[in-house]
């Protein structure tokens, strides 16, 4: 931990002088938004996506960002802890973009009457272009302190770049032909028209005509240039859509505006329905901040309590499904509610039981370990204190519940308690299918297409 020290008024002399140095991030201009009220799009990301500034490919930094840099040097180094402001002039002359690296300098040019303190200022890049200059005089501290910036609580910004990664690697590709079933109500119908507009999917539409088109025009969207199959009736358009799948029309099927037992029934059905030899699972695909990777869990939606054979299907078809999202050999905790295996606790014996038959083979293409609690999973510290010695253990990619219950509230928490973001689909018929919930905002229902598209073009 750093600890700050300061230089009291009577040790200060003209002359001295401190410097630091700080890279601009774009995670640094969101937090002074949310500080300061000031959401001019200039300083966000996005930016550059905006008319007339395509040729800008970083967020600009707020100018008074840039001055409040100035204090860091004030208050952190000289003349330290205690420094309270007197006053304040900049003049900017260039402006700073994210990823650049700044350099703020402070020199003492006086001393004055009641411990004032006047410094001129000044921030360059490194790559010496000057950005500003100024003056500043200060309250100087008259006792020496010190200060540990370990007490300072830390700040995770609420954003989901991995999920802005997968659409970007779903776009460029080919949209996959996507049977919509029963999308009769605005939320149900917004997703896929959504996907389609960024090339993702190319919805067929199946479900009760009027009430689809009565949605389309509630929401303000022409649906002309889509196929549209006439059937009331769920199960009967639940049925359409895997035939569609089956016919090879189509490589995807997604849920609308009818009960997910109805439509994942026809999936299921043993005469012509879309099994493909394992069991189906579903997968969640969570972008959690703070996070550095996708986090996967499973099976949070279809099998309530599987047993061994059942949870080997689960393990495996999450760890076909990161591959597809640019995990090329995940880590797969298998969950319980110690790390420890007892037998009065039996899911910590499946989660042995499968962390040692993908040790033999049995399970593909991932690191797998377990039993784990939920701590030592994704938490390294956790993981070095219990003694936990695993290429798993506080690094987990993949999250293997016990149950559908343990699942879904796992994902649910970081959903609405950590600000995750999540999609996914089931995977494990012949085609992915989508899943979505009256619950899911705009970016979960997209990002779920790209996962399927993904996936479907991998596959």
């Amino acid at each position: 931990m750093t600890t700050l020290t300061n230089v009291p008024w009577d040790q200060l002399e003209v002359g001295m002088e401190a410097e630091v140095r700080r890279i601009c991030r774009a995670d640094d201009f969101f937090v002074f938004a949310n500080i300061t009220g000031n959401m001019n799009p200039k300083h966000f990301p996005r930016m550059k996506e905006l008319e007339g500034d395509a040729g800008l490919h970083e967020p600009v930094a707020p100018a008074m960002w840039v001055t409040t840099l100035v204090s860091s040097a004030l208050g952190n180094k000289l003349p330290g802890p205690g420094t309270l402001y007197k006053s304040h002039r900049m003049e900017f002359f260039e402006r700073a973009h994210a990823g650049d690296e700044l350099i703020i300098r402070v020199v003492l040019l006086e001393k004055l009457a009641e411990n004032v303190a006047r410094f001129s200022c000044r921030v360059d890049t490194t790559g010496g272009k000057k950005l500003a200059t100024g003056e500043v005089q200060v309250y100087a501290p008259t006792e020496p302190m010190d200060y540990n910036v370990g007490d300072i609580p830390g700040l995770i910004v609420e954003k989901h770049a991995h999920f802005d990664k997968l659409l970007e690697e779903a776009r460029p590709l080919p949209p996959i032909k996507t049977a919509v079933v029963a999308p009769e109500e605005g939320d149900a119908l917004l997703g896929p028209l959504m996907a389609a507009e960024q090339t993702i999917i190319d919805p067929i539409l199946i479900g009760d005509e009027e009430l689809i088109r009565a949605a389309a025009l509630d929401l303000g969207r022409d649906i002309s240039q889509f196929e549209l199959i006439h059937e009331p009736s769920h199960r009967l358009a639940a049925a359409i859509g895997v035939r569609l799948v089956n016919e090879g029309r189509a490589q995807a099927v997604m849920k609308g505006q009818l009960h997910t037992d109805e439509l994942l029934g026809q999936v299921v059905k043993r005469d012509g329905g879309l099994r493909a030899g394992r069991r189906l699972s579903h997968v969640f695909v969570m972008d959690v901040p703070g996070l550095t990777h996708l986090l996967l869990i499973s099976d949070a939606a279809i099998n309530i309590a599987p047993d061994l054979e059942t949870k080997v299907d689960i393990t495996q078809n999450a760890i076909d499904l990161a591959h597809t999202l640019g995990m090329p050999e995940p880590k797969v905790g298998i969950l319980s509610a110690v790390e420890t295996v007892t037998p009065k606790i039996p899911s910590t014996l499946d989660a042995a039981a499968i962390a040692k038959m993908a040790e033999r083979g049995q399970i593909k293409g991932a690191l797998v370990d377990g039993p784990l609690a939920m701590d030592n999973a994704i938490d390294i510290e956790a993981a070095r204190t219990k003694g936990i010695q695993s290429m798993v253990a506080g690094q987990a990619e993949i999250l293997i519940a016990p149950n559908l219950e343990s699942a879904n509230m796992l994902a649910k928490e970081l959903t609405f308690i950590a600000h995750a973001e999540a999609g996914g689909i089931v995977i494990g018929a012949k085609c992915p299918v989508i899943l979505t919930s009256r619950a899911d905002d705009e970016k979960s229902r997209l990002v779920s297409c790209a996962v399927a598209a993904l996936y479907a073009h991998h596959n």
